[in-house]
């Protein structure tokens, strides 16, 4: 199945997401340009349309959706309402009380469940989360991504077997960047 035609995502994520001035990283490096990828997600037009993109690059057996705190919440939240999918949130940590739940929703016991992120860099909470998830009974083979940000050609996730499938890369959004 296609995606969706919008040739101008790449653009229009871009042109609201990249900023310049000075910005601490988490590295503590300093660098003149910020990718913020919380205004693709708080501008509703834009959310929609990264969520249809995904749509078509789910697997089909998928049972579940697990959008991963905090970034991929408003992801899932919307694709699972254009998929049709049930959704999942999945916390960094499980809570220590009430539940006491790592993931809020469905029971992921001998279900498949496709994680949803906003943006994967090195896949560390991806990585986390795919651990938690199958020690909790989950299949997970693939995450859904609105840009993959990892560097060079080698999946940063192949460690725990898990495919990577983007809406976006970062060489997508650099093609279009204006300046």
């Amino acid at each position: 199945m296609d995606r969706p035609d919008d040739p101008a995502l790449a653009r229009d994520v871009d042109a609201r997401c990249r900023l310049t001035g000075q910005f601490t990283l988490r590295s503590g490096q300093v660098a003149g340009e910020y990718f913020d990828k919380y205004l693709f997600e708080t501008d509703p037009g834009l959310l929609a349309r990264v969520a249809a993109q995904m749509v078509p690059i789910l697997p089909d057996d998928t049972d579940l959706l697990g959008g991963l705190e905090m970034g991929g919440i408003p992801i899932v939240t919307v694709l699972s309402a254009q998929s049709g999918l049930p959704a999942l949130f999945v916390r960094k940590q499980a809570k220590t009380y009430g539940t006491c739940k790592l993931a809020e929703g469905p029971d992921v016991a001998g279900r498949r469940v496709t994680l949803v992120e906003d943006v994967i860099t090195t896949g560390g909470a991806v990585r986390d989360a795919t651990v938690a998830l199958r020690d909790a009974g989950a299949v997970v083979e693939t995450v859904v991504c609105a840009i993959d940000r990892s560097p060079g050609a080698d999946n940063p996730l192949a460690d725990v077997g898990l495919e990577i499938r983007s809406v976006l890369t970062k060489a997508d959004l650099d093609a279009v960047h204006l300046g």
